[in-house]
């Protein structure tokens, strides 16, 4: 099968052990489920199958048609905060226990149930229109007539062993493993012979497949073909399969599909996307349960002044609904409805065009970010490799001067001989090495050009002809690609390759044959490749090498340039090869090839004696040059990382990459900073090693980390809180070769042992674990589809849009719903604290205060509309918060909402209730609707001043939400008959008293916050005048 859309992967449990293998419910295996279990798959026969798969669709749904409404409830009365409304909602339909009207209690409580079921079902509706818009694209299916009609299908969402008959094709697997290289893939040999694709669903065969785990490096399986005589069984390893998540990067592929959906590789390496709760609602939460203690408080000195007379027990409880305005219930709702205007302004913000928020309910998460953790291809670079230096040792050129390059490669192949005359002797040098160094370029490598049609030439035509419009090269690494590239900008080109030859094109149209002698591959443990070549228009034989520097060292001829040059590019974040050749006479590579396929045969120690017959060749070769080839990084990255350096967050790279491929995009990206040491972690497989390792480690002070996953885990097996203590003390973090399922531990190793929030950024499939782990996933929608990004909470199209969403998204929606709290919890505390006075004024009565639609009306439309303004309210203009990321450091105290503001906002509350309502006892006239009309007036001017006082910068709407709100107030009064006099307050004895005591209650604030401003100001005042 053709995979070209990537997979998102269905949901999953986090680890995958003997524990959670039988499936998600009990009913697992009548759905396909049970135990994971090798498998033979006949092929064209689905009747012979000998157990259930799961089906082929994805699924990122939290509930389905059933189980949304009893879901969503149960998340909501989990919490201690809702579950104490309900039951005090509950408690009203017991006589004995009724304050007042049924609708003051259930009115509230329906109001945030209707919000948060509505919230949940839009979000539902939008995930299952995500699924259904990927299960529904379109695939290629072989029949038993041997045609491939169309059909509704899941196009990448599966695995396949590869039979296809037009032979190898190369993979792109940067989604499933991070890493960029193409790599080869090789047809079941034994189909080749059949004359079409239909004919293997005319065999008798099948394929006997491992059971799924989560390896994505390994596969074990066997093709069997039974008709044959004698029958056929051909091994099966990684080099046959195509993983879900993995893409075809040219021509057409058919295969047979031997795992989906929950068994596919890419599943199971992702974790179950979890119900995440922010940090801020934890501490909201903690805040109501000390809030609750007060309220049970209060209601016991209530009873215990009455000396618990009577029926103590019910006072109790009347007391409890009494003062229960103390715990807001207004709070979760505006708090949600806050978090949804923050979320709205992310997504309208012009300066980050296309960021989409999938999780509205943790937006202020991103305001107190500690760690971020990203990922390197696609996300940081764009996966687009450059050439930008060669170097000769005498000479360098950069991308200002490749028009010399060109000129000498031109002059060492034209023959006129007026130009000839005309060079010099030195001049004669320089072209000849520039020569020899493009040519060895141009031939030391594994790219294939590939031909395809234009529209105006087919493909058999351009590859006759070379037509350079219709050539596309395929290669392991973008690495050679770029080489390949360069050398045919400066006009030598790869025209033509298979196994055995190779065809260079010259700048004069020429075209120069070689023969491919032998290739030796590139590994990590070798660093280098080589291959042997003859030209055949010489007859020369010649051995061309390439590697990295630490390993080539050794292999070429004393120079004294090589090591400072190496160092100097690397420092300039490029990517460095050293080239070198050897020439060979025919006896010398007759008596190689003798040696070498000797070595081949070997049965024991192969790989050992052959590379001590390659190494025989690796000695005293020509240094030709150097090459800086440099991943093109993201736009702006450099001063995004920057800022979120300043912001004091630091910041991991977690990749599938190579390590000399991640720790030069570290330097590129100034991730890591010039000043700084890197120590790269020596590769450990044992306890004793990593312990070595990990002390030499600790003597090292302010230097960066780059580590591999091989490595990594062994620490983490053995030393993980040392480990985990000494990496979070660097500046920055590199974690190379990194499986999905470590990229998620590592995120939640630092969640449990800093305590910090964690943010994940990534692009594709191989990332969404650590996304879903993640306080914060943030998705970048990259060129190889939407995985990540559908998975996130958040999705941005460029890595640079982190900095605006983080400094000033994150940090204003961290500081308004903290104002927003706080504000909402001071309106509950000061009708409490009036309830509070007025009960021990009349004989610890528990007798409401304020009845019926005052009581609902104080709590919505009196001042819900200025006390949700504070959504909009900014201490400095988001030019400021990115031009100074300090601010963004203050946050991560925690100080916006914190025990201390906490106290101070209870001790206001106390002061302004005590005052209003002992007030208005003390100038009241004759009657007790007086008392409420006085009190009730000033608290609703008292609350419109309050957040007057408390805004920082005025929008708009501030101001119509104070002046309709009192609007509304005054308006009301003449419907409110049944609880305030109308006569009196049209009186200038009730202005005078409601003004004298509303002075008395807020006056006293404005100068203490005038004296704060004035001899302790904040961080921020100094940016704001």
């Amino acid at each position: 099968m053709t995979d070209n859309i990537p997979l998102q992967p269905v949901r999953r449990a986090k680890r995958h052990n003997s524990k959670n293998r039988n499936g998600c419910c009990p009913w697992s295996r009548c759905c396909g489920g049970g135990d994971f279990r090798p498998r033979t798959v006949w092929l064209g026969h689905p009747e012979k199958r000998e157990q259930r798969y799961p089906k082929n669709v994805i699924n990122n749904q939290k509930y389905n048609f059933f189980t949304f409404l009893p879901g969503v409830l149960f998340n909501q009365f989990k919490y201690f905060f809702n579950l104490y409304f309900l039951l005090l909602a509950c408690s009203q339909f017991v006589e004995e226990l009724r304050l007042g009207a049924l609708y003051t209690y259930w009115v509230p409580l329906g109001l945030v149930l209707f919000i948060t079921i509505a919230r949940e079902a839009i979000e539902e509706i939008r995930c299952y229109l995500r699924d259904k818009e990927v299960n529904s694209q379109i695939y290629s299916k072989l029949s038993t007539r041997g045609e491939i009609p169309s059909s509704a299908g899941h196009k990448g969402k599966r695995f396949s062993i590869m039979f296809s008959p037009s032979g190898s094709c190369f993979l792109r697997t940067d989604q499933l493993d991070g890493e960029t290289d193409w790599k080869l893939r090789l047809p079941v040999a034994c189909t080749q012979r059949l004359p079409t694709a239909g004919d293997l669903l005319q065999i008798r065969s099948f394929v006997y497949a491992e059971e799924p785990n989560i390896d994505i490096h390994n596969f074990i399986g066997t093709f069997t073909r039974e008709d044959g005589d004698p029958p056929v069984n051909e091994s099966l390893s990684i080099e046959n399969t195509l993983w879900a998540s993995t893409v075809v990067a040219s021509g057409t592929v058919v295969g047979v599909v031997i795992y989906t959906g929950k068994e596919l590789r890419s599943v199971m390496n992702t974790s179950n996307p979890r119900h995440k709760v922010g940090l801020f609602d934890l501490e909201v939460n903690c805040l109501t349960k000390i809030l609750f203690g007060a309220l049970v408080v209060v209601s016991l000195v209530m009873v215990a002044l009455q000396h618990f007379a009577g029926r103590w027990y019910l006072q109790i409880f009347r007391f409890l609904l009494l003062f229960s305005h103390i715990v807001p219930i207004s709070l979760r709702v505006n708090l949600d409805m806050g978090k949804m205007v923050f979320s709205w302004m992310i997504k309208r913000d012009s300066k980050i065009p296309g960021t989409v928020v999938r999780a509205s309910t943790i937006p202020e998460q991103l305001g107190r970010i500690s760690y971020l953790l990203t990922d390197k291809t696609g996300t940081l670079t764009q996966n687009e490799m450059v050439f930008r230096r060669l170097h000769l040792g005498t000479v360098a050129y950069g991308m200002d001067s490749m028009d010399e390059v060109q000129s000498h490669i031109f002059s060492a192949y034209t023959q006129c001989l007026s130009r000839k005359e005309l060079t010099t002797k030195v001049r004669k040098t320089i072209s000849s090495r520039v020569h020899e160094a493009v040519k060895a370029i141009a031939l030391v490598h594994n790219v294939t050009p590939v031909y395809e049609s234009n529209g105006v030439t087919d493909q058999a035509e351009a590859e006759q002809h070379y037509e350079d419009t219709c050539r596309v090269y395929q290669a392991s690494s973008p690495d050679e690609v770029s080489l390949v590239q360069w050398t045919e900008s400066v006009g030598l080109t790869l025209v033509g390759r298979d196994q055995s030859s190779m065809q260079l094109r010259t700048p004069t149209g020429q075209i120069m044959n070689f023969t491919i002698l032998q290739i030796f591959p590139f590994t990590y443990e070798s660093k280098r490749m080589g291959i042997i070549v003859r030209d055949e228009s010489a007859g020369e034989i010649t051995f061309y090498m390439k590697g990295a520097d630490m390993v080539m060292a050794g292999i070429v001829q004393y120079n004294d340039w090589l090591e400072e040059e190496c160092g100097n590019m690397a420092r300039e974040g490029l990517r460095v090869l050293v080239v070198a050749k050897k020439s060979l006479t025919e006896e010398q590579y007759q008596d190689f090839e003798a040696r070498y396929v000797q070595a081949k045969l070997s049965v024991h120690d192969r790989s050992l004696k052959v590379a001590t017959v390659i190494e025989s060749l690796e000695m005293e070769m020509e240094l030709l040059c150097l090459t800086g080839v440099e991943d093109q990084l993201q736009t702006d990255v450099r001063p995004t990382l920057e800022i979120l350096r300043n912001a004091g967050i630091k910041v991991w790279m977690l990749t599938g990459d190579k390590l000399e491929t991640a720790t030069c995009t570290a330097k590129n990206a100034h991730l890591i900073t010039r000043s700084q040491d890197i120590h790269i972690f020596r590769p450990v497989t044992t306890r004793g090693e990593a312990h070595l390792e990990l002390n030499a480690f600790r003597r090292k002070h302010d230097c960066a980390l780059v580590i591999s996953g091989d490595s990594l885990e062994v620490c983490l097996k053995y030393y993980e809180y040392e480990f985990m203590e000494l990496a979070c003390q660097c500046p920055a973090v590199v974690c190379c070769r990194c499986t999905p399922t470590q990229k998620a531990q590592i995120v939640r190793l630092l969640q449990e042992r800093t305590g910090k929030l964690t943010c994940a950024v990534g692009d594709g499939g191989n990332d969404v674990s650590m996304i879903q782990e993640a306080d914060c996933g943030v998705g970048v929608e990259g060129k190889e589809g939407k995985q990540a990004s559908l998975a996130a909470d958040f999705s941005v199209t460029q890595f640079k849009h982190l900095g605006r969403l983080l400094m000033v998204h994150g940090r204003n929606s961290y500081k308004r719903a903290a104002a927003l709290s706080q504000f909402v919890i001071h309106r509950s505390l000061c009708i409490s604290t009036m309830q509070a006075v007025f009960s021990s004024v009349f004989y610890f009565a528990s007798v409401p205060l304020y009845q019926g639609f005052l009581i609902i009306g104080y709590s919505t439309v009196y001042t819900m509309f200025p006390v949700f303004s504070l959504v909009l309210d900014k201490d400095v203009k988001s030019e400021v918060a990115m031009l100074y990321p300090e601010l963004y450091k203050d946050l991560l105290k925690g100080r916006p909402l914190s025990f201390k503001t906490f106290l101070i906002w209870v001790l206001i509350s106390i002061y302004q209730g005590s005052i209003i309502m002992y007030g208005a006892l003390l100038l009241f006239e004759s009657e007790f609707v007086h008392i409420v009309a006085i009190s009730f007036t000033s608290l609703i001017l008292t609350e419109l001043l309050m957040v007057a006082l408390t805004v920082q910068t005025w929008h708009w709407f501030m101001i119509v939400a104070e002046l309709l709100s009192l609007a509304c107030y005054i308006a009301s009064l003449v419907f409110l008959h049944e609880f305030i006099d109308i006569y009196f307050i049209t009186t200038v004895s009730f202005l005078w008293k409601v003004t004298a005591i509303t002075l008395v209650s807020c006056l006293p604030l404005y100068i203490l916050k005038y004296l704060r401003r004035r001899f302790s100001p904040p961080n921020y005042s100094k940016l704001t005048t």
